[in-house]
């Protein structure tokens, strides 16, 4: 019977509830809990795959082809576990299963209201499938007050009285600002949402204050008084210098005891147990964030370099593979878009070229260029998604002299080395595509299946023939009307779908370390388990030093 703890913000977005959500994860699994992390989101979009990354940072994107909240990315890093659609709720999703229930009959000719209804639907998501895990840690969007997020709140406060006190918890994450010129923190907008949340009838078991200042025992007892809640859980969610600190940072603020102790599962042999785990494994890796004995320096050529989270998987796992080889890594943001010359003069000194995913061809000259400095440069290369595209098409037309080489994404003419598959194979099924679909619905999403050729640079890396990785594109090589030119232009397929027909990875024979993957291995890297794409990398450029 799973316990339920469910997290909310105030004051302002952008706090970290994600963050604070995986981050109890984590501490619960030292303690030998199972878990589920579950999402609210109260935007009406059905999924934020169609959302500009500057309006809402990355779509990640799951095993199962789901596009989610970069949140979950944080989830499943912080957590080692792979969420699903079953975890990600929107109110687009919420209005149109109630929608299509009404269509259907299944209200028996009653009038569909908030509540009863769409809260209904809500509770739903959040208890199913959740039977088998102990806790389920359930993030809800946005802040208090939204008038978007309302129903959610209403659908926390029905199941917090249905299920009871012993299987529900409250943790509300807010704000301390510190006025320099006072020398103080405050606390009314505390208070303020706090006082919100009370109003929808929801207590907070837990204060989680985010600041860049540590709590006073006095900031603590006013906030305990005015917030009705105890003393010993009003607690600081400190600025910290990394987010993976924050496990830490938490468990010596006692977060993770007082939710046991709200459980009534605290014991002095689990404490021990804990404080062994916590050290093996966040303590740890603190040493190495703070005291690396290298650095390096990587260039990122991409075209929403205005909004670091646009990339928040791709700097994680860069960061990934820093850790691993006890390494500072310094990225240095380039924007496609420049002007060529401008591109290589920022690139003098790199010792690593990312060139990631995108769509459009917004920036596409930008990032060519890069291709071509790190191809003829020598520089340990990378292209991901739409890298691995814009590789083909800067060999074909500079090596092979195929100088009118495109995607159809880009132009009406042109030699499509890139194109629209109408068809795929996955596990056995012929999945079909229109480009006159939805935007959502002509996509390859989620995990697939490539089979590497042995002796080659992507299966020295993997260290295995047969990978799943993770994509989300809707244009692909196109391998057989131009393999000719593509082999000629010195591009390697070390990589292809397991029916063969799909170009999956891609390399070159004449370069120490330039490889390219359709898909986004970012999406599949955690702090204690680099992706080896991200590892090799890293690696190649140090030995260049």
């Amino acid at each position: 019977m799973s316990r339920f703890i469910f997290v909310t913000g105030g004051v302002m977005s952008s706090l970290g509830k994600g963050i604070a959500s995986a981050s109890i994860g984590a501490l619960l699994q030292l303690r030998g809990y199972s878990i589920k992390m579950k999402k609210l989101d109260p935007y009406i979009n059905v999924d934020p795959g169609t959302m500009s990354p500057y309006k809402h940072g990355e779509v990640f994107v799951m095993e199962d082809g789901c596009e989610a909240d970069l949140d979950f990315g944080h989830y499943e890093r912080f957590t080692g576990i792979y969420c699903s659609r079953e975890d990600s709720l929107t109110t687009g999703r919420v209005y149109e299963k109630v929608l299509n229930k009404e269509r259907h009959g299944d209200y028996l000719g009653s009038d569909i209201q908030v509540i009863p209804h769409i809260t209904n639907e809500i509770k739903e998501f959040i208890t199913s499938n959740s039977d088998n895990v102990d806790f389920t840690i359930c993030e809800v969007g946005g802040t208090v007050g939204d008038i978007e997020g309302l129903p959610y709140i209403e659908a926390l406060r029905q199941l917090s009285m249905e299920l009871g006190k012993e299987r529900t918890m409250r943790i509300h994450l807010t704000f301390l600002p510190y006025i320099k010129v006072a020398g103080e923190l405050k606390s009314k907008p505390t208070q303020h949402s706090v006082k919100q949340l009370q109003s929808m009838g929801i207590q907070p078991d837990i204060l989680l204050c985010r600041s860049e200042k540590s709590l006073t025992d006095e900031i603590k007892a006013k906030l305990s008084m005015f917030c009705s809640v105890q003393k010993d859980n009003v607690m600081a969610a400190l600025d910290a210098q990394n987010i993976y600190l924050i496990p830490n940072q938490y468990h010596l603020e006692g977060l993770d005891r007082q939710i046991c102790r709200h459980f009534g599962l605290s014991n002095e042999e689990t404490e021990k147990q804990v404080e062994v785990a916590i050290k093996n494994k966040w303590a740890k890796l603190t040493e190495v964030i703070q005291n690396p004995k290298h650095s390096i320096k990587i260039a990122v050529i991409g075209k929403y370099t205005k909004l670091k989270d646009a990339y928040l998987s791709l700097t994680q796992a860069i960061a990934h593979a820093g850790y691993a080889h006890d390494a500072k890594v310094d990225i240095s943001w380039i924007n496609a878009e420049d002007a060529s010359e401008t591109i290589e003069k920022q690139l003098d000194g790199t010792k690593c070229i990312i060139v990631p995913g995108g769509f459009s061809s917004r920036g596409v000259e930008g990032k060519m260029q890069a291709i071509k400095y790190a191809r003829e440069h020598k520089i340990p290369f990378l292209g991901i998604c739409l890298g691995l595209q814009l590789s083909v098409i800067e060999a074909c037309r500079n090596v092979a002299n195929l100088k009118d080489a495109t995607s159809r994404e880009f132009t009406d003419t042109g030699s499509f080395v890139i194109d629209f598959m109408k068809n795929w194979d996955k596990k056995g099924t012929i999945e079909v595509r229109s480009e006159s679909g939805n935007k959502g619905g002509t996509m390859r999403l989620g995990s697939y299946e490539c089979r590497l050729k042995e002796g080659t640079l992507a299966n020295k890396v993997y260290g295995k023939t047969d990978i799943t990785e993770r994509h989300r594109h809707r244009y692909e090589v196109n391998y057989e009307q131009y393999k000719d030119v593509i082999d000629a232009s010195g591009i390697v397929v070390s990589g292809a779908s397991v029916d063969g027909t799909l170009p999956e990875v891609i390399e070159r024979n004449d370069h120490p370390f330039f490889i390219a993957t359709q898909a986004h291995p970012e999406f599949k890297s955690s702090p204690l388990s680099p992706h080896p794409l991200f590892y090799a990398l890293i690696k190649a450029g140090l030995e260049t030093n």
